[in-house]
């Protein structure tokens, strides 16, 4: 595998790790970890180190419900419905470390706990229909659940940047490369022909950003590939919705296409870019 997807990957599973801020200070938004639209109103929202925050503007994010608190595995799954995973804030100095699965019902004002309070640190969740998927960075593997996230079955051991479901497999951008599930992710094999990627989703295609921030697309279960845009560089959040693709950069500027990955524009950028 080349070098530079293992440096990626290994960058997504520690991005968490970043320094506190000074007392009293604004911490911004740091790393972005997950990206999504609400359908209730296609609002674009950013699950990041410092919070999740709801784009108002090419230079203006809100933090919402002013809380800060880390945001993994970012999910929309319905109107002002997401799913997350992640770390409390230093408000909260006594919560376990891992939020386990959490869901809001109002676009991130208010949180519960699912499942795996103390636990479990999804680093990725992918919906499909009544099944969720997920990648638990503590134990090392994917999980699936029936239930919406209450009770899980434990799956293959795996190295997981980002999950996405399309047909009836289950895709995994890992440090090997795209693998795919035949079986809500019991195991893997290897997508032989696929490109790099560093992230994954599905939506009209299975879609992809690889190491250098080209996008990538495939309409035959990864079979065949056809490349289209590239990102001024590597991606650290991705997402799909219909031809609509969001990436965010790694200086956190996000990248919104409405073809399908053909021309990307800045929609929003942040302070210090």
């Amino acid at each position: 595998m080349p070098r530079i997807l293992t440096c990626l990957l290994l960058l997504a599973a520690t991005a968490c790790a970043q320094a506190p801020p000074a007392a009293g200070q604004d911490p911004g938004i740091g790393h972005v970890h997950g990206v999504g639209v609400d359908p209730a109103d296609g609002a674009v929202y950013l699950a990041a180190h410092y919070g999740l925050f709801k784009v108002t503007g090419e230079r203006s994010a809100q933090r919402v419900a002013g809380r800060v608190q880390d945001h993994m595995g970012f999910s929309v799954v319905g109107p002002k419905t997401f799913l997350a995973s992640g770390h409390p804030g230093e408000s909260t100095p006594d919560a376990p470390p891992n939020l386990g699965l959490i869901r809001t019902t109002d676009a991130g004002a208010t949180w519960t706990t699912v499942s795996e309070e103390g636990s479990a640190d999804f680093h990725a969740l992918e919906p499909a229909g009544a099944d969720l998927y997920a990648f638990d960075s503590v134990t090392g593997r994917v999980r699936a659940s029936g239930d919406g996230g209450r009770t899980w079955t434990q799956g293959a051991t795996e190295q997981v940047n980002d999950l996405a479901f399309s047909g009836d497999r289950l895709y995994a951008a890992t440090r090997d490369g795209l693998k795919v599930s035949a079986n809500r992710g019991m195991d893997f094999e290897p997508v032989r022909k696929a490109p790099p990627l560093t992230h994954v989703a599905a939506a009209k295609k299975l879609t992809g950003v690889d190491t250098g921030g080209r996008i990538h697309s495939s309409g035959d279960g990864g079979r065949s590939w056809r490349p289209a845009g590239t990102l001024p560089g590597p991606a650290v959040a991705f997402a799909a919705v219909g031809n609509r693709l969001l990436a965010v950069t790694e200086d956190g500027v996000v990248h919104d296409s409405g073809d399908g990955g053909g021309v990307f524009n800045v929609l929003f950028r942040p302070a210090n870019t």
